[in-house]
This record gives structure tokens, C-alpha cells and sequence, in this order.
């Protein structure tokens, strides 16, 4: 297989037409995994005298990161722990995370288009914030949908149909582009086209026959097809 084409799993080998794009954060746009590895270990060595592996941490995943701490430190316990937690994902940001290679000219180039873009994402606004803004990309996104700004958590589609309503877009038209198998599954729920990613992916296996759209091994692979084989609407060109 050629690694810089995307995989077509379904809907036909046409041009794609594109009114948005939503991102998720970690594993797509951003080499974050290991620091929330690493974070929540320092909270539960700090409040519980343990630490996790991290399928167990990868377990918790979905809901923000208050819900995965009220049950190890205690709902009384949850302010100071998520200050704890964003002190250190913010002081070991420079060291433990980036974006991944080639991820700005994705960014550069949809901007180009006058078409809005997103992120849905698990993350809390706090965490998701400080690696938007610390990796210098937050200005790319017309709109940032957080674990915290949805009532039900991915593989709901709450998120990405807030991003179809607030811009008033077909949701065919829309990419949600994310490398777990919850974002696939949200994106067929709304009704928008689905782009598994694989390239940092803690779940390649399971994303990769879980149905999506288009599916992508490398982040230039997927920067020559959105140059070569998508329409861009609402007032691209």
C-alpha cells in the first residue's frame, strides 16, 4: 500500500467536496500522549501512592479529565488535583509534546480556503488551551469544542454537530479527522465524513478497520489529497 494515498474504505473515489474541518488534538495534530501518560501518573503517585500503565490511562479516555480524577482523588479532593494536574502539564509541555511534523502546513493550507475550522476533543478547555496556545496554532480555529463545552463526551456526536450548526453546514461536508475509533464512530453519527489518521495513534489496529472515510498513514499523504482531491465550499477555492 502506498502510504501517502489515502485508504478508501467507503462513499465512492470521487472528489470530496469540503465546507469544514475538525480536528482532535492528541495523536492527530499533536505528539501529546506521552505527557498525559506522564501527568495523570503524577497525580495518582501524589494523591493515591500509584502509578498506571498506559492501557489503564487509555481506559479512562473520553470524558475530560475531571471525570477520569473524581474516582482516584475524590470529588473534594478534584480542584487542587486539577491544578496539580495543569502545573505540570503546562510545565512539561516544552519538553514532552509537539506538533507533529508537517501538521502547521495542513493548518496553513485549509486557512487558505476561507473554509471554518475546529477542534473536538476530549481534552478539558485548560489542557487542550495550553497546548493550543503553546505550540502557537490556536489561531488557526474558528471554533474549539472541549470535553467541558458538551453534555455527552465522543463517540457522541454532540460536539461535531455543534461545529455543523454553528456554521451552518452541510454535515457531509464536513472532516472530522481523528486518529481513536470514537471519533469515527462520532463523525458517522453526525452524518460527516470520516479521516482516521494513524500516524501517532495508541489504537492503529482497531482505527484502521473501523470504517472511516479515508484513512492515513502519513501527515503528507494527507496534505496531497486535501490539495489534490477536495472541492472546497462555502467560500473556498
Amino acid at each position: 500500500m502506498d502510504n501517502n494515498k489515502g485508504t478508501l474504505q467507503e462513499g465512492g473515489d470521487g472528489p470530496v467536496t469540503v465546507g469544514g474541518v475538525l480536528f482532535d488534538i492528541d495523536g492527530t495534530l499533536t505528539r501529546t500522549n506521552d505527557l498525559i501518560f506522564a501527568t495523570f501518573n503524577f497525580i495518582t503517585a501524589k494523591y493515591c501512592g500509584r502509578t498506571y500503565q498506559p492501557r489503564e490511562i487509555i481506559a479512562l479516555f473520553g470524558p475530560p479529565e475531571e471525570g477520569a480524577l473524581v474516582p482516584i482523588v475524590g470529588a473534594e479532593r478534584l480542584d487542587e488535583a486539577m491544578d496539580d494536574l495543569c502545573d505540570f502539564y503546562r510545565g512539561n509541555h516544552q519538553a514532552m509534546a509537539a506538533l507533529h511534523e508537517g501538521m502547521e502546513g495542513v493548518l496553513a493550507f485549509l486557512k487558505t480556503k476561507g473554509i471554518p475550522l475546529g477542534v473536538f476533543t476530549g481534552k478539558g478547555r485548560r489542557t487542550a488551551m495550553i497546548t493550543l496556545e503553546a505550540l502557537g496554532i490556536e489561531g488557526y480555529f474558528d471554533m474549539i469544542v472541549s470535553g467541558n463545552d458538551v453534555v455527552r463526551h465522543k463517540p457522541d456526536p454532540e460536539g461535531i454537530r455543534k461545529f455543523i450548526d454553528a456554521f451552518s453546514l452541510p454535515p457531509r461536508e464536513v472532516l472530522m479527522v481523528g486518529d481513536a475509533v470514537g471519533d469515527i464512530t462520532a463523525s458517522k453519527a453526525a452524518g460527516a465524513t470520516s479521516v482516521a489518521v494513524l500516524w501517532d495513534s495508541y489504537d492503529r489496529e482497531r482505527v484502521a478497520r473501523a470504517g472511516a472515510d479515508r484513512v492515513f498513514h502519513e501527515v503528507g499523504g494527507f496534505l496531497s489529497w486535501l490539495k489534490g482531491d477536495v472541492r472546497y465550499g462555502s467560500g473556498g477555492a
